[in-house]
């Protein structure tokens, strides 16, 4: 028998404490970065576009989303979204978030193998999500091997949704990578601005650790619960 509070549930907090430290340094190391102007004086935008220029990239658009730290790169439209916070910021925080995103163009033009894995991932990394928890519950109705199947199934799925958290960890850290080296290499930033930039994209990449980290430590817990076959 299950019962809806156990012990492991301090695994679900573990990962929930996690993903909260994550998002709150993110937000306050940009906050702190954000009020640091770049010398070079170039916003979030005029970054990305010259960096996506020099690497010879003329098909990416740089546009602009609402929200704040909303930044992304689509590969599918070939856009880059910088955020209100980003796109017409001289900050060394922006410059470094903007450099980031066009590290993820880099990558696409280039075809880096972790980005174009986690682009066929998606998919199944969506359906897994969203039938692994259906499964299971419905897998707890039955006292069989018919539920035991279901629940085994969820886990499965729910397993594919974590690897999927997995493999955007290298590819956010080679982006962040990138995005320093360029970002030195052509003195956009000094050296000094690169060391702020640094821990602002560090703080960043933490928020997917978090998440991977949170995402396993509740794989562990259904495995713990339901991985093995005695449900009596």
């Amino acid at each position: 028998m299950y019962y809806w509070w156990d012990p492991t549930y301090i695994l679900v907090v573990i990962g929930a404490i996690i993903c909260l430290i994550a998002s709150a340094r993110v937000k306050t190391t940009y906050a702190k970065y954000s009020k640091y102007r770049s010398m070079s004086g170039l916003t979030g935008a005029q970054a990305a576009e010259r960096i996506l220029h020099d690497a010879g990239i003329y098909d990416v658009q740089v546009g602009h989303i609402s929200g704040n730290l909303t930044d992304h790169y689509n590969p599918k439209t070939k856009v880059l979204n910088l955020s209100d916070s980003v796109y017409g910021s001289t900050s060394v925080a922006a410059i470094g978030v903007a450099a980031h995103e066009c590290g993820h163009a880099i990558q696409h033009q280039t075809g880096y193998f972790p980005l174009t894995l986690r682009g066929n991932l998606v998919p199944v990394a969506n359906f897994g999500s969203t039938m692994a928890w259906p499964l299971i519950i419905i897998g707890l109705f039955f006292n069989s091997s018919t539920g035991s199947f279901l629940i085994q199934l969820g886990i499965i799925f729910f397993s594919l949704a974590v690897l999927f958290q997995l493999v955007t960890l290298p590819v956010e850290f080679n982006a962040s990578n990138r995005a320093l080296h360029i970002l030195g290499t052509t003195n956009m930033l000094q050296d000094d601005e690169l060391k702020y930039t640094r821990r602002v994209l560090r703080a960043a990449a933490l928020t997917y650790v978090a998440s991977a980290a949170a995402a396993i430590l509740q794989l562990l817990r259904l495995i713990i619960l339901f991985g093995g076959n005695d449900r009596d």
